[in-house]
Formats: structure tokens, sequence, C-alpha cells
């Protein structure tokens, strides 16, 4: 028989928003590394043919679970924005995304946006007006407010349970900070440690267990 305890603790469901031009590695690191913590993640395609299957931002080929409109009703855990351009302008201009994240943060979930995307599309439709971000170096600037803009690699404001992150190659970090977010610092350890992460990235992310 199970114990009750576990039967209560319920998989984070993470959705994945992906576009023609999203940036790889923000793509593929983010759900490796949520799928090796056994969260249930979905990409979705917001190509605006339905596609699944999308160009990345350096030409390789991206391949959705489906396409944006099946879960557009559906509640997940996290919505995740890659970057990359010209990936994060489709999300920009997708009616689809934007409610779908706009939903998320009505119902206090957490949303995670990475690279171009936390200004090119929560920024650009004003969806966290208050919110303390990061970006990309070359996008930080347009993040109009200086209080509101975060020097740091991977920022979580907890006001407005909004993740943001940097580059490619903060990506893990950003994986890492949505486990521990969801799941604990506990967990976030376990799928670092057989990854061999960097030591001092563990160390930020889980407070010295490395």
């Amino acid at each position: 028989m199970a114990n009750p305890s576990q039967s209560a603790v319920q998989t984070p469901k993470i959705a994945i928003c992906i576009a023609p031009g999203s940036e790889e590695m923000e793509v593929i690191n983010t759900a490796d590394i949520l799928i090796r913590a056994g969260m249930q993640v979905t990409m979705a395609s917001a190509a605006e043919d339905g596609s699944l299957s999308v160009k990345g931002s350096r030409g390789i080929t991206l391949t959705a679970d489906c396409p944006m409109v099946e879960i557009v009703d559906e509640p997940f855990d996290c919505v995740v924005l890659p970057g990359g351009l010209p990936g994060a302008e489709y999300l920009r201009d997708s009616t689809l995304v934007v409610e779908f994240v706009k939903q998320h943060k009505y119902d206090g979930k957490l949303v995670a946006a990475i690279c171009a995307a936390p200004v090119v599309v929560l920024e650009h439709h004003m969806l966290y007006p208050e919110a303390l971000m990061t970006a990309h170096p070359g996008f930080v600037e347009q993040i109009p407010e200086n209080r509101r803009r975060a020097g740091r690699r991977v920022m979580h404001d907890v006001n407005n349970n909004l993740l943001t992150s940097q580059a490619p190659g903060t990506s893990q970090e950003f994986a890492l900070e949505i486990i521990t977010l969801l799941m604990g610092k506990s967990k976030t350890a376990e799928v670092a440690e057989p990854m061999v992460m960097w030591p001092s990235m563990c160390f930020d992310i889980i407070g010295g267990k490395a």
C-alpha cells in the first residue's frame, strides 16, 4: 500500500513554449534537467502553422510534443519561455502564448523566462510591470527602471513568482532553480550531483551542497 504522504505529492507539470528561432540550449538544457528531476515536461509549439518541428536559432531542429492550442486550457506548475531570436518574437506575437502566461500568472504559478524572453515577451506586454528581473546583457537595458534590473545570472522575484535568467550559458542554473522552487533543494542536489555540475554553480543553487 502506498504511503499516504507519498501519494499526496504531485509531479510538477511544466510547459516549455517553443517557436521557430528558439535558443536550442535554453530549450534542451531546461527540458533535460527538469525531466531528470521527474517532472512532467510538455514542449508546445507556437509556430503559426502548428508545426511540431521548428528550426532553432542555430538551425538545430526542435520537436514539440503538441501545438500550443492543445494545452492553452490546461494548468501547469510552471511556464517556461526560452529566448533566442526570432523565437522570443514569435512567442511575443502569439496570442495563445501571451494569454497562457497571463492565466498562469493570475493563478500564482511560476513563470520562467530566459535570455531575450524577459524583455521581448514579458516587458513588451507589461506582464510584470513591478517585477525585478534579469535578461541577456544585450536586452537588459530595455527594462526601463534601474531598480527593476538585476545583474544576477538567475533571479527569482518572490513577490511576483517570476524567474528570469540571462543566456544559454545560465540555462543549467535556470533549470536547477526551477527544481528548487518546485521540489526543494534536496531534489536539486540529487539531480546536480550525477551531472557533475561546476562546484560553484552547485554552491550558489543549493546552498553549498556541491
